[in-house]
């Protein structure tokens, strides 16, 4: 079994923070950076640090992911932000109920330093994992990263290519019977020089709440 993991970093306009999450990968984990269309050379960055460059063309959170699932090619994936809140130092410890075969989805639930989670973006997250857990799904946040097989995430059917991606793949686990276990993980503020597309205006957290109502109806 190949026992290398490949990591899918949604990514637009991330090149501040590019060059130090891609350096903070572990050994063995490889990473395709999903540009969203970026107009901040954000690709050339990330190809210069090593990375897999693929294109999504269609704007949306889970468009990114989608393609990036779809290029990977490693048995076990991960998913994470691009833009330096979290850690990829902790991609093993996600990685490896999966591989061990205790677990089909590890998710992460934030930790969050001070002002790294702004406050309308923390209740959004609150009330969307209560909804969750009230429908039989364990978690207290929505999976900012996460580990599965790779084939077992396509096979799920998730349709949402906007910001309800990780809610819906949340609500289709639980449908399926995944054991999912939830891991605490650092949150912290993001790269000096980078924004945040939902929790860095109250604007786009209503965005974002938009997109996972509709995945919730």
């Amino acid at each position: 079994m190949d026992t290398d993991v490949d990591v899918v970093l949604p990514c637009l306009d991330e090149a501040a923070a590019l060059p130090g999450v891609l350096a903070a990968l572990p050994a063995g984990y490889r990473a395709i950076v999903v540009d969203n269309g970026s107009t901040d050379g954000s690709p050339e960055v990330a190809e210069a640090h090593g990375a897999t460059v693929v294109r999504e063309p269609r704007r949306g959170y889970g468009a990114a992911v989608h393609r990036g699932l779809e290029a990977a090619t490693a048995e076990v994936v991960c998913v994470l932000d691009a833009d330096g809140s979290l850690d990829p130092a902790v991609l093993p410890e996600f990685a490896a109920p999966v591989l061990a075969g205790t677990a089909d989805l590890a998710a992460g639930r934030r930790v969050p330093a001070r002002g790294a989670w702004p406050w309308h973006a923390r209740a959004g997250n609150t009330l969307l994992a209560a909804s969750l857990r009230r429908r039989g799904v364990p978690v207290h946040d929505i999976a900012p990263v996460r580990a599965a097989r790779r084939a077992a995430l396509l096979d799920l059917g998730i349709t949402d290519r906007a910001f309800g991606y990780p809610l819906e793949l949340l609500l289709r686990a639980g449908a399926a019977g995944w054991r999912i276990v939830e891991l605490p993980v650092a949150y912290r503020p993001r790269t000096a020089g980078t924004r945040s597309k939902v929790s860095g205006s109250v604007r786009g957290t209503l965005r974002a709440a938009r997109d996972m109502a509709a995945v919730l109806r």
